[in-house]
């Protein structure tokens, strides 16, 4: 049953040096506050896994809490490059990442998998790519029905996910709008489930069409955080702040200007900082 707890306390009781951890969200909904309290706890040798890793897996790589990275995207959106993720894999720096490199369609079966608690994941996939040649976990499987070669892989069970979502009512259970992505999976995939929200309400009423709710017992945790999916958005609540994700192009190029903007913007910050930063980004009322 989902505990209401301060973010700092949900992520130092929930998240441990080793963990393997999913901080999910795709676009929509990336729950960078909470990311940003692990780095600040000091966490290390963390099994990163994400389908599409940007900003809070980069500044996470960079401040050296990554051992491995599982993904099948690395990159700022609409930008380029994952310039501390390249850093660590090309240069060793901090130190040395491991990297596990998948398609979309494996990670979002991955994970569907380990919410169904199966070991391994099989589907269409990997026809005619090279990636197999290079991640020796990505395996093929015959069908013993029909004879058709199919590929697996091994489940995504994490010992913690990080979500980020619109609200959550009274009694813990959690509503996510719009583009939900792998989020609900992720945390039926998981040991553990922190959820940060923008809100906590009486009822789930007008709700959108398009919509998940987790019940209550799916999560462990929720702490009220507006804004804390910034520079990513939320709908209904505020846009994605364009500015911020080419501005970290810059930041993320140079590694003593890293540093600082860290120790600047995280290390001295706290989750109550983050409805500022979404103000000029809110939807209107």
């Amino acid at each position: 049953m989902a505990k209401f707890l301060p973010l700092s306390q949900a992520v130092s009781e929930n998240l441990k040096s080793g963990d393997t951890a999913a901080f999910e969200g795709f676009t929509h909904l990336i729950p960078t506050a909470a990311a940003h309290e692990a780095i600040r706890q000091g966490f290390k040798d963390l099994t990163l896994v994400r389908m599409t890793p940007d900003l809070i897996y980069d500044q996470m790589i960079g401040m050296g809490m990554a051992r491995k990275a599982v993904f099948s995207y690395a990159g700022n959106p609409g930008v380029g490059l994952l310039r501390r993720l390249r850093d660590a894999v090309e240069n060793g720096f901090p130190h040395p990442l491991e990297i596990e490199e998948h398609s979309h369609a494996a990670m979002a079966n991955a994970y569907e998998a380990g919410a169904a608690g199966l070991p391994c994941a099989i589907f269409r996939g990997y026809r005619g790519a090279g990636l197999a040649e290079v991640n020796p976990n990505i395996k093929s499987v015959i069908c013993p029905f029909t004879g058709e070669k199919l590929a697996a892989v091994p489940a995504v069970r994490p010992d913690v996910t990080f979500i980020h979502a619109q609200k959550a009512d009274r009694k813990g259970n959690v509503l996510v709008e719009g583009i939900v992505g792998i989020q609900k999976e992720a945390v039926l995939a998981a040991k553990r489930a922190v959820v940060t929200v923008e809100e906590v309400v009486d009822s789930f009423d007008d709700l959108h069409p398009n919509l998940c709710v987790l019940p209550s017992w799916t999560v462990h945790a929720i702490s009220v955080v507006p804004g804390g999916s910034h520079p990513s958005y939320t709908q209904g609540y505020y846009d994605r702040d364009n500015a911020a994700y080419l501005e970290w192009d810059e930041i993320a190029a140079d590694r003593d200007r890293f540093r600082e903007w860290m120790q600047k913007n995280v290390i001295e910050k706290s989750a109550d900082d983050f409805a500022g930063r979404v103000a000029h980004l809110r939807k209107a009322a």
